[in-house]
């Protein structure tokens, strides 16, 4: 479970999968406002090709109230079986700061260049599917399937930066799953894509994800986006 926690605090966005914790039937009661906003998630994943976007992450801490937040962009494709990821971080709280996550071949890379020069690498083994489903979450990842781990109830219409979205309500449930977070709020936009996210937690705590500049399947990403840069000096270290 280590590199799905790792994940997590980096890819703050895309947390949860329809895997993970799809230990019961669904026993949300349906509307058709849900099942207009599910169908079209399903539509979009369906011919799910490749996905970018800028992000803006922020977690807010309520103990201290502190936030911080992170820039960035993201990327997303399909290569054969397998979903790929890689997050390009390069401003964190306002400060220009370069951090690479990659997700691909079962494997997270961590890389923070002049920290060390260290890559950091963590296999995801027996639970690769269970990453790539929670990693498309919105982007890509079944509408309807998430009714295996979720409750999803529909939240009604709320506009973002001028464009109109749709609220889906995501309650998990597992027990554990809800220790981490009471809920979920996803915002989906009219081509079936998580605009926004935010988690929270009982505590107060919550993580915001707005994206921004989202092309969906609008060109092939290049098989470099999906290397780290690394140099002769790098060390790779495998947890």
């Amino acid at each position: 479970m280590r590199p799905l926690f790792l994940l997590y605090a980096c890819v703050p966005a895309l947390f949860l999968s329809t895997a993970l914790w799809a230990q019961q039937p669904a026993a949300a009661a349906s509307s058709p406002e849900r099942e207009r906003v599910l169908d079209r998630i399903d539509h979009t994943a369906a011919g799910f090709r490749t996905t970018e976007a800028s992000f803006v992450w922020d977690q807010y801490q309520a103990v201290v109230d502190a936030k911080d937040s992170q820039e960035g962009k993201v990327y997303f494709r399909r290569s054969g079986n397998e979903t790929q990821m890689a997050a390009e971080i390069t401003k964190v709280d306002g400060k220009l700061q370069a951090k690479f996550v990659i997700f691909s071949d079962g494997k997270v890379q961590v890389y923070q260049p002049g920290i060390n020069d260290v890559v950091d690498i963590y296999d995801a083994g027996k639970n690769k599917e269970t990453f790539e489903s929670f990693l498309v979450l919105g982007f890509g990842g079944s509408g309807h399937g998430m009714l295996k781990s979720f409750d999803v109830t529909y939240a009604g219409p709320e506009t973002l930066n001028g464009a109109s979205t749709e609220k889906l309500n995501l309650v998990a449930k597992s027990e554990r799953a809800r220790n981490m977070f009471s809920h979920i709020l996803l915002w989906i936009d009219s081509r079936g894509v998580s605009v926004q996210q935010q988690l929270f937690n009982s505590e107060g705590d919550y993580r915001l994800a707005k994206y921004s500049d989202i092309q969906v399947n609008q060109k092939k990403i290049p098989d470099s986006v999906f290397k780290l840069k690394t140099t002769s000096k790098t060390q790779f270290l495998s947890h």
